[in-house]
């Protein structure tokens, strides 16, 4: 990666539109981020991504949204109101809080408190009367709506193992210590699969899953030198799961989460079950056998991916007067995939882009590209990782042909109007 490339990408993410500091007018809230309108193309792109990508498997995930409020029947059941805490510490002399595991080099043991656990789940209310009754909790992650949907699903749809459920949306952490931009923190995404499979086939089911997430991560662009797995000692086990392995990218700080890939057993159904009363269990017609199944989740973090990606595609290329730099987001990923530039803002080149815009963006993201000199905002779509750029220039008026650049190379062709749409449908 290049020196400092940490501070380089935060801010282009941040001058570009990417990411945004929350409550910034009023001087930020810490750990907590909008995503602007090239981070919001970006982040639906990964999204789309991942459902075509288990979409084409041989093996049947169907979707769900589930909601982010559930009763608290569904986190004691889960064992989250009991076991889904960190360790946390004061550092007494500011009363500053740490994760027991997180605390910096420079500060004193003996200045710090003993550990404590904390549950990292956010508490709120539910209707006009605060009491013992009312408490309910922001879902932690997206997996438990998947679990108590088991039934419904198996039911409505017919539903044969080995099959999956799927889940994309928000899951929130009160984490002690957030930080590392996008990183970790509080209210994030997560794109999770719970996999429902006979026992003696969830070691198989496992295998694969990692494989195959993997893959989906080198398809997005990430080099495989940036990518690990890495399996959970026993120790770090989460309370339900059998085995756990995380694939791990290569932050500028070092090795961190993209996604963990656990077998939760039937640790889950068998609490839902036990506590809800509700039969979870699945009638096997091939063998007449009814059991409770297997479960290999993957769980992975779509904002986290998304900074994994600006970090793996950025790149600065030196030139004979300047250094460019570029997001290479391949053509499906990239939040703008043609730029389209009039040489000047005379009006007659301006209406010949506003002609091609409307003929391309029905099947492209486009951008029409006015404001400065054509070299600025050549430099402006590198950076914000455009794959070409469509130049009208006063010769268009004429032979009805543009100028086409390719991002990575800077070269150009000629390319009549007519034929954009086949051009860019078969790159």
């Amino acid at each position: 990666m290049p020196e400092g490339i940490f501070d380089k990408v935060v801010k282009i993410a941040q001058s570009r539109g990417f990411v945004f500091n929350a409550s910034s007018i009023y001087g930020g809230l810490r750990s907590s981020y909008d995503y602007g309108p090239l981070g919001v193309l970006l982040k639906n792109n990964i999204a789309r991504l991942w459902w075509d990508s288990i979409n084409d498997l041989d093996v049947q995930i169907y979707p769900v949204d589930t909601a982010i409020i559930q009763s608290s029947e569904v986190w004691k059941a889960s064992g989250h109101l009991a076991e889904f805490t960190d360790p946390m510490v004061d550092h007494k002399p500011t009363g500053e809080r740490f994760r027991a595991d997180q605390v910096p080099e420079d500060i004193k043991k003996e200045d710090l408190t003993e550990p404590r656990q904390f549950n990292l789940m956010f508490e709120t209310n539910i209707g006009p009367v605060k009491n013992e009754n009312s408490a309910v909790y922001l879902r932690p992650e997206t997996a438990q709506g998947i679990f108590v949907n088991f039934e419904n699903v198996l039911r409505t749809m017919r539903a044969k193992i080995p099959f999956g459920i799927g889940n994309i949306g928000k899951s929130f952490r009160n984490e002690i210590t957030p930080g590392q931009f996008i990183f970790r923190t509080r209210e994030f995404e997560q794109m999770e699969i719970e996999f429902f499979c006979d026992e003696s086939e969830e070691d198989k089911w496992f295998d694969y899953w990692i494989e195959n997430r993997l893959n989906w991560y080198r398809n997005l662009g990430i080099p495989e030198n940036k990518l690990r797995v890495r399996d959970h000692d026993k120790s770090e086990l989460a309370h339900y799961a059998k085995k756990t392995s995380d694939i791990e990218f290569d932050y500028p700080w070092g090795w961190g989460e993209l996604e963990g890939i656990a077998n939760r057993g039937n640790f889950d159904l068998n609490a839902h079950q036990e506590n809800s009363g509700k039969e979870l269990s699945y009638f096997d017609p091939n063998n007449e056998l009814k059991y409770i199944p297997s479960v290999i989740e993957p769980a992975g973090g779509l904002t986290r991916t998304l900074f994994a990606v600006l970090l793996s595609l950025y790149e600065e290329e030196e030139l004979e007067k300047e250094t460019r730099t570029i997001f290479k987001f391949n053509f499906d990923l990239a939040p703008i995939q043609i730029g389209i530039l009039p040489l000047s803002k005379k009006d007659e080149l301006i209406t010949v882009c506003g002609e091609i815009n409307a003929t391309l963006r029905s099947m492209f993201r486009t951008e029409i590209d006015i404001t400065q000199s054509i070299g600025k905002r050549y430099r402006r779509q590198d950076e914000i990782g455009t794959p070409y750029c469509i130049t009208v220039d006063f010769d268009t008026l004429e032979d009805k042909s543009v100028t086409v650049r390719n991002r990575d190379t800077m070269q150009q062709e000629r390319i009549k109007i007519e034929d954009l749409s086949d051009y860019f449908n078969n790159i």
